[in-house]
């Protein structure tokens, strides 16, 4: 499933997953990301100097059935970043940019550096390196590409408390950047955005950076910036029925998104300093879960299943009716399912001192009316982790499948 690659060696399934776990919290759904692993590319040729670490070499395949970045484990850092084409933008200009694009990711997805971008990535390997494509859907409107604009790509409804920015939400196109090291996701971004001139233009860009590999004693689920243990309850790319709510099925329509998915962006930002005035015992009421080890507070493991039934002996639910895990449970959503990829982010200081920082909430899934919509409904009317969150930005996209080599991303759209 996703693309085709290899475990790099002396790095374990289990080690990849706990310490690429996503961030995920309320509105912020908590859970991890699994996928595909990268294949390595160290080299046993030393006349240049010492190989890479598996860090750096590991490599993961751009081409394949589906997009990379999506089911690939989340690595250190992302770069997320929305596109506005440029008056005069025509259809054929804009599949003109989707294949200079795809062609340049494939590239840097290898290790390879463009000659004319600089030496910024110059002395490190693919380090994981994913780039993501996805449509707004103002683009189809500007391409003459109405008659092919998903049903499920209409505007998210509003939700209570948002505070949201439109110049930090929507977009034409979206680009998701992801990699292991800083200087190569910069690097990517630095180089795709020169293939835009004249096509498209930033309209936003947002940074987020999650646990580094290997940052741990042992692996382990990725922490938010509440504190809070933010990974355990994603749908596992091995269930039964992951294909079936994560991507768009063979036979839906429009045929050029068979395959994809669509993805919601939104900027969250957590409001820190009066989640730190909770005790930790409030704080893990709030979420249902324990703040040390991640275990449902109804006791066992991280992975224990929480047992909503249970009573505290004045018999209250000892999971309360508003705590996070439990109003966004799949059980008490009709199923609804979401991939959550989210990445940490901290953009300074506000005036008044508090930090501007938060959740890059990223959700894949099949169908966001089925999907993230019911979940943040339900989430937004009587989640105990709303008073803590603001809801800033917001973007909804439909991301084509993969792409055969030769091919690019979004092929079937502008010319089939």
């Amino acid at each position: 499933m996703g693309t085709t690659a290899h475990q790099p060696e002396g790095i374990s399934r289990r080690r990849l997953l706990g310490v690429a776990g996503a961030a995920g919290a309320g509105g912020l759904v908590v859970g991890a990301a699994g996928g595909a692993f990268g294949a390595s590319l160290a080299s046993d040729d030393t006349a240049s100097g010492p190989a890479l670490t598996a860090l750096g070499a590991t490599a993961v395949p751009f081409h394949g059935a589906r997009q990379a970045g999506i089911t690939t484990p989340a690595q250190a850092r992302t770069v997320l970043m929305a596109y506005d084409l440029e008056p005069g933008a025509d259809k054929a200009k804009t599949a003109a940019l989707m294949r200079r694009w795809s062609d340049t990711a494939a590239r840097l997805a290898r290790g390879e550096r463009p000659d004319a971008d600089g030496q910024v990535g110059l002395d490190a390997g693919p380090s994981s390196l994913t780039v993501t494509f996805a449509f707004g859907a103002t683009l189809f409107d500007k391409t003459g590409l109405a008659d092919r604009r998903p049903a499920g790509l209409k505007p998210l409804p509003a939700f209570p408390g948002e505070e949201l920015d439109p110049a930090r939400g929507d977009g034409d196109l979206l680009v998701q950047v992801c990699a292991d090291d800083a200087l190569v996701c910069f690097h990517a971004v630095r180089t795709l955005q020169r293939l835009a001139r004249g096509v498209a233009r930033v309209r936003w860009q947002m940074n987020g950076f999650a646990r580094s590999p290997g940052a741990t004693a042992r692996p382990m689920t990725h922490r938010n910036l509440m504190g809070q243990v933010d990974g355990t309850n994603n749908p596992e790319p091995d269930a039964p029925d992951f294909d079936a709510k994560i991507f768009v099925a063979p036979d839906a329509e429009p045929a050029w998104l068979r395959g994809g998915s669509y993805v919601v962006v939104r900027r969250i930002r957590m409001l820190l300093d009066d989640w730190d005035g909770l005790d930790v015992p409030a704080q893990e009421q709030v979420i249902g879960r324990k703040k040390d080890t991640g275990a449902p507070v109804t006791g066992g493991g991280e992975h224990t299943a929480a047992d909503f039934g249970r009573r505290a002996p004045d018999g209250t639910l000892a999971i309360a009716a508003n705590a996070h895990i439990r109003v966004s449970a799949p059980e008490f959503n009709r199923g609804a399912t979401m991939l959550r990829r989210g990445y940490s982010y901290h953009d300074g200081f506000r005036p008044d001192g508090a930090p501007d920082a938060g959740l890059l909430f990223i959700a894949w899934q099949k169908d966001p009316l089925d999907g993230f919509v019911p979940i943040q409904q339900k989430l937004a009317r009587g989640d105990a982790l709303s008073p803590f969150v603001r809801h800033e930005s917001s973007g909804l996209f439909a991301a084509p499948p993969g792409c055969a080599e030769g091919g690019y991303v979004g092929q079937a759209l502008f010319e089939g």
